[in-house]
């Protein structure tokens, strides 16, 4: 169970009940036909598994944070990771857990309090997993058990992520009960997503986002299908300390009558967005390439523009 700190009155910075989060996770692995609600993150694995085929390199030892079923190692072989390590708070996740090539080692652990010696992993990898208290726990501790030259490289919610449910929902409370509270996790902005992995230790840093858009008939479908596959199995549901147990019904009218008035597409349909952030982070290592030094350059930023007379010159 996570510490006393991570509870609210404590004086940590905790937006999530970390206890329900367990809770949720383990429900959801447990429900029946998990492949229906599982492509979402098997997509997303794929995409992480491509970006370890980039490095031209064999990993010996590698850590999956928040592994779930299994996402990412279905799409990895054995000849670039040697031997994997799934870790997920949920144990009914990891009991369910899809089957790969790689030799591999699960572990129940709090993705917040990773119990690894430092220095321990050549790659980590990601997929998805919830937002920690402060955005940068999970990636301080993923730092300190990577080697160093080892690389992290994860994928997690954006913050558009279902903007459109979101403010149909805020408008519709708005309108019908005076105010709001929130109904789906809060996300990371991208803009401080490289600042996280730079507080975290990481360097020569890259991020990238995708978006990935389904159609529903409508609001409630979005929410049956959101609570019943895509957030739920992913343990991504509401658990934000001021989360609001329930909506009222007309409230819920409202909100699809906004739903379809903003976003609903010609045919009658109405789209739910993904925003999918991409990182990758090294460790450092005095191996590793470093910038040159400040005014060591020999050619100016100014003769730029003189590159386009130059080649006219030449041609003549």
């Amino acid at each position: 169970p996570p510490p006393a700190g991570a509870s609210p009155g404590s004086g940590a910075l905790n937006p999530f009940d970390r206890r329900l989060k367990r809770k949720q996770k383990n429900w959801a692995a447990l429900q029946a036909e998990p492949a229906k609600c599982d492509y979402l993150r098997e997509e997303v694995g794929g995409r992480i598994a491509d970006r370890v085929f980039d490095i031209t390199r064999t990993f010996p030892l590698a850590l999956d944070v928040g592994s779930g079923r299994g996402y990412i190692a279905q799409h990895l072989t054995k000849e670039t990771v040697e031997k994997l390590i799934q870790v997920d708070i949920a144990e009914n996740a990891l009991k369910n857990a899809v089957e790969s090539e790689i030799p591999t080692v699960r572990v129940v652990a709090d993705e917040e309090f990773l119990p690894f010696k430092e220095d321990t992993f050549d790659l980590v990898v990601s997929s998805l997993r919830y937002q920690s208290r402060d955005g940068c726990v999970c990636e301080l501790q993923i730092h300190q058990v990577l080697k160093p030259d080892g690389v992290f490289i994860g994928a997690m919610f954006g913050g558009d992520t279902l903007y459109e449910l979101r403010c149909s929902l805020q408008l519709a409370e708005l309108e019908r009960e005076g105010g709001f509270s929130p109904h789906v996790s809060p996300f990371t902005a991208v803009a401080d997503l490289g600042h996280l992995l730079s507080r975290a230790g990481f360097n020569t840093l890259t991020v990238d986002t995708d978006e990935i858009q389904v159609n529903y008939p409508g609001l409630f479908e979005v929410m049956e299908d959101l609570q019943g596959k895509y957030i739920l199995c992913m343990g991504e549901s509401n658990c934000s300390w001021n989360r609001k147990p329930l909506l009222h019904r007309e409230t819920m009218l409202a909100a699809a009558a906004i739903y379809q008035e903003m976003y609903g597409n010609s045919n009658g349909s109405v789209p739910a967005t993904f925003q999918i952030y991409y990182m990758i982070g090294w460790k450092y290592h005095e191996s590793q390439a470093k910038p040159a030094q400040r005014g060591s350059a020999t050619v100016s930023f100014g003769d730029l523009a003189k590159i386009e007379g130059l080649l006219k010159r030449g041609k003549k």
